[in-house]
């Protein structure tokens, strides 16, 4: 059975992708900082009949990550898929943003990308899938850190891409457009989320696409 690792496996696109998954018969880990909301997930890809767990981790934190990787390589030596999903966003005017907000966007969206796919990319077989947003090919109003940590994310990938071109792993920047999901929950930043695509309709498309290709671009 194949294994695949989600990051921000707890809710929006990531739960989604791993109902996807798991539904080609893929055994889905779940990482996140949330325990109840990883169980809550757990719990309903169980009742889908789908083979998963859950792992505690939050992705910023490296030595948390070293953990992480010790008790895949402990348990299964490897994995087949490494998802990088988890990002995190704050909307505004340039001149309303914190610190804390722009130390959090590129300590998750970009460190955490990058320390898990430092980590992990000697022990996955078969893929990596840097889910990345469509504010990674270019800025738009009141999203300009949350754009530059995507843009960063986006760097890192096509470099990458080109770093490992000699192995058999296939490493793919996904970029799509908004969804409606938890993330937007905190934000006023889109005022109708009913215009949104589901986290499951871009689940399935990217998986309809995961054919190694280096780019899947969904919506706009």
């Amino acid at each position: 059975m194949k294994k695949v690792l989600i990051t921000g496996g707890g809710s929006g696109l990531g739960k989604a992708l791993a109902e996807v998954y798991g539904k080609k018969n893929y055994h889905i880990i779940l990482v996140g900082r949330t325990e109840y909301k990883l169980k809550i997930a757990v719990d309903d890809l169980k009742n889908k009949e789908i083979s998963c767990e859950y792992l505690l981790c939050d992705i910023s934190e490296n030595n948390q990550i070293n953990e992480l990787f010790k008790n895949i390589k402990d348990k299964y030596n490897n994995i087949d898929y490494l998802i990088n999903n988890a990002g995190v966003g704050y909307f505004g005017p340039l001149n309303h943003s914190t610190l804390e907000e722009i130390d959090n966007m590129f300590d998750v969206n970009v460190k955490g990308t990058i320390l898990m796919t430092q980590k992990f990319i000697a022990i996955t077989q078969e893929r990596v899938l840097n889910i990345i947003s469509t504010a990674g090919l270019r800025g738009k109003v009141n999203e300009s850190v949350y754009a530059a940590s995507k843009f960063a994310v986006r760097g890192f990938t096509e470099s990458i891409q080109k770093e490992f071109s000699h192995l058999d792993l296939r490493i793919t920047a996904v970029y799509m457009g908004g969804m409606d999901t938890p993330f937007w929950d905190e934000s006023t930043h889109i005022a109708d989320k009913s215009r949104l695509r589901s986290p499951i309709e871009v689940a399935k498309e990217i998986e309809a696409n995961d054919d190694g290709r280096e780019e899947i671009l969904i919506g706009k």
